[in-house]
């Protein structure tokens, strides 16, 4: 399975959040997080650290929606969420198991998971991951705390980010393997 995929749940979160309410977007995440932690079961797949964070997080939210009947506005319960999943991947870097290491397992042959350039190449990539969720973080708290600063910027900011991370997830490999070869020739 790949991050986009894993990262559905927060696209199955705006979309309902946007259209319907916070708690509809939060029971939506959550009911797609379950969904996906079924199929990587059903299909034999390894849980990884996003998926199963991902489900921790929309609950926790989820219920504490249910229960405190937070005011939430939009750029609030994003927050909550962006800074949910900013934690996710700084917690797999602080443990030493970049999320995105599990990623790679899937599609790069076993003999060079032992390879140093291997795990520091998933530091990498998870690092701009967490950047990229970082800009998202500050644009959410940016359209919370500054009035002047429309939705559109939030939205705007997430997409660039995302889309910066996952252009840098695509092309980073393909520079090191580059570098390897080079350096083998």
């Amino acid at each position: 399975m790949n991050i986009l995929l894993s990262l559905s749940p927060f696209a199955v979160f705006f979309v309902l959040m946007r259209l319907h309410s916070p708690m509809a977007g939060l029971l939506g995440a959550l009911m797609a997080s379950l969904v996906l932690l079924a199929r990587m079961r059903r299909r034999g797949e390894a849980v990884k650290i996003l998926e199963m964070g991902t489900l921790a997080l929309f609950a926790l939210l989820t219920a504490y929606t249910w229960i405190g009947s937070p005011n939430w506005t939009v750029p609030t319960v994003r927050l909550a969420v962006d800074v949910g999943l900013l934690a996710i991947v700084l917690v797999s870097l602080a443990i030493g198991q970049p999320f995105t290491i599990q990623y790679a397992r899937e599609r790069v042959p076993e003999q060079f998971w032992v390879l140093p350039v291997f795990f520091t190449t998933n530091v990498i990539i998870s690092a701009t991951w967490a950047v990229a969720f970082a800009v998202m973080v500050a644009a959410d708290a940016a359209a919370e705390w500054i009035p002047a600063i429309p939705l559109w910027i939030d939205i705007g900011a997430t997409l660039a980010a995302l889309g910066g991370a996952i252009w840098f997830s695509n092309w980073y490999p393909a520079v090191v393997q580059r570098r390897r070869l080079a350096a083998a020739s």
